[in-house]
């Protein structure tokens, strides 16, 4: 191993001068931050640690904290998909105004040595504080496996992630999945189908509420149609449910998995709605301007960037996180959907 590496390794923490001091390490931040909220004995303490062990604290974490000009680094599997490069907008519009110059690290996949290589990348002290867009298995392993004197926080799936305490931000997705399918079902459909994006966890939250909204009425629970990210996945499982007459109602993991169904139901003669309605999740630009319009559920993606960016620079400061006030995904009514043939 290289002795620079080496000797990054060996070298102490922020947690490390926490322990020696025998205080948190939120309060070893306010005492590197210059914060008034500390008693001027344990300052003094902290600040002996400090020279004892040596510790050099992270310049660009230090500058995050207290709002000068600093460093954000992002972590994420895919910048083109609406929701991942939503949050990542939302996350520098609030990094601009507070001075934070934004970094942008791409997991590639979540093989170990993918993740290793991400999280080395984001763990150097130049890094500053980590947003983690862990929508996926690579952005949750990266979240996992970082180390816990690397501030970070997280956008997730609705629920949060399990083997990891870092704070985590949501929309609520599964409530919105549900409305979605009680929606169709109203409006006469015997069940709902559902085309499932891939999730983290392998039981989304969308999965989840759509699963629920049917149990509560006693209707059939089809199989879950699992897709993967790119169209042509989305296009082919749409042409299977194409050949089923049995099929009238289709929720869709997200808007462009439900514009490839839409395109396999076009080609085999089924029009949508007057034989099968479809409704889409996240409502990206241009929804409104398909034929038809597609009915989806809108999701704040760039608000959930925000509120991601002022939940670190709180960690990094150590003061409390400020309270998450998230708009509610709704459901947007479209001409993608009407009764099923017959109703």
């Amino acid at each position: 191993m290289p002795a620079r590496k080496r000797g990054r390794e060996a070298a102490p923490s922020i947690r490390d001068v926490a322990a020696a001091a025998g205080v948190s390490y939120q309060t070893v931040s306010r005492v590197l931050n210059e914060s008034p909220n500390v008693n001027p004995g344990t300052r003094r303490q902290v600040l002996d640690v400090i020279e004892r062990l040596g510790y050099r604290p992270n310049r660009a974490a230090r500058a995050l904290g207290s709002g000068r000009a600093g460093a954000v680094t992002v972590v994420i599997a895919d910048t083109t998909l609406y929701g991942y490069a939503a949050t990542l907008r939302g996350i520098e519009e609030a990094a601009r105004l507070k001075g934070l110059a934004v970094g942008v690290r791409v997991v590639e996949s979540n093989r170990p040595a993918d993740v290793r290589h991400a999280v080395e990348y984001v763990s150097d002290p130049n890094a500053g504080g980590i947003v983690v867009i862990a929508f996926d298995a690579a952005g949750a392993g990266v979240l996992r496996a970082l180390p816990a004197a690397v501030p970070a926080v997280a956008a997730t799936e609705a629920g949060g992630l399990t083997g990891t305490g870092r704070a985590m931000i949501f929309l609520d997705e599964r409530q919105a999945a549900a409305d979605a399918t009680a929606y169709l079902l109203s409006l006469g459909h015997r069940t709902v189908h559902h085309v499932a994006i891939p999730s983290e966890t392998g039981t989304s939250a969308r999965q989840s509420g759509w699963r629920d909204a049917l149990r509560e009425v006693g209707a059939p629970v089809p199989p879950v149609v699992p897709v993967e990210w790119d169209v042509r996945s989305a296009y082919l499982a749409g042409r299977r449910l194409a050949a089923d007459p049995g099929v009238t109602a289709i929720l869709c993991g997200n808007d462009d998995t439900a514009m490839a169904v839409r395109r396999a139901l076009h080609e085999a003669g089924r029009d949508v709605p007057g034989d099968v309605s479809i409704i889409g999740f996240d409502d990206v630009p241009g929804a409104a301007y398909w034929t038809p319009a597609l009915t989806t559920v809108r999701m704040d993606f760039v608000a959930l960037g925000r509120a991601c960016l002022a939940a670190l620079v709180a960690e990094v400061a150590g003061v409390p996180r400020p309270a998450v006030d998230l708009a509610a995904p709704s459901l947007v009514v479209r001409e993608s959907t009407a009764p099923p043939p017959g109703r």
